[in-house]
């Protein structure tokens, strides 16, 4: 992990008053549909792209978003953590690029649904035949509302989990600058950041 708490700290859009902007998701369900109903929810007013290229490895991911980034002014790649082998290439490829943002979350983007109910810190490992993901699923489905989350759902999470976005956002923001201090990522995520730039990029209507 080589980057340090104030590079990701929030900064407002500093280009073009009407931007276009990429975000690659490592999913295509989930993270895709809840960063969709996120934009509609800010009522952005400028060209954002929410897609799935199709590779779920971070380096396949940032390769993409590298190689389409020519058309957009700014371009986030929302990865898992997870037990990817290509995790810190990804993420060293990706600074390396002008325009290219990671988005990360450990182990997966399902941390970011739990922010919404609670602080957390506990840490999510492979334990016998099951994953982090696994075992971060059922503290998830632990939670009230929540207790039949499927991956796969056509149910908007966004909707479901709205009235506490608020919360997850100050939570995530906290939990991150802990991980960032204590050099221990897992769990953490950045989604926050990315909820901030899609906020930010609602403000530009009035512009």
């Amino acid at each position: 992990m080589g980057r340090s708490a104030k590079s990701f700290e929030r900064r407002k859009p500093q280009f073009k008053p009407r931007p276009t902007v990429l975000v690659v998701c490592e999913d295509s369900k989930s993270a895709k549909r809840y960063l969709e109903d996120a934009t509609y929810h800010f009522r952005i007013n400028v060209t954002v792209e929410i897609s799935h290229c199709g590779r779920t490895d971070p380096k396949g991911i940032v390769a993409n978003a590298i190689e389409r980034s020519a058309k957009f002014d700014r371009v986030f790649c929302a990865i898992d953590r997870d037990t990817h082998e290509s995790f810190e290439a990804a993420i060293a490829t990706a600074d390396a690029a002008e325009k290219v943002t990671v988005i990360a979350s450990y182990p997966c983007f399902e941390f970011w649904y739990l922010l919404h109910f609670d602080y957390s810190r506990k840490p999510y490992r492979t334990a016998g035949n099951e994953s982090a993901g696994d075992r971060l699923g059922a503290d998830l489905r632990a939670c009230e509302g929540m207790e039949r989350y499927d991956k796969g759902a056509k149910k908007s999470v966004f909707d479901l989990l709205l009235d506490k976005l608020p919360v997850a956002r100050h939570t995530a923001s906290r939990v991150f600058q802990h991980a960032v201090d204590t050099k221990e990522m897992n769990p953490s995520t950045q989604v926050h950041t990315l909820i901030d730039f899609f906020e930010d990029l609602s403000e530009l209507k009035s512009n």
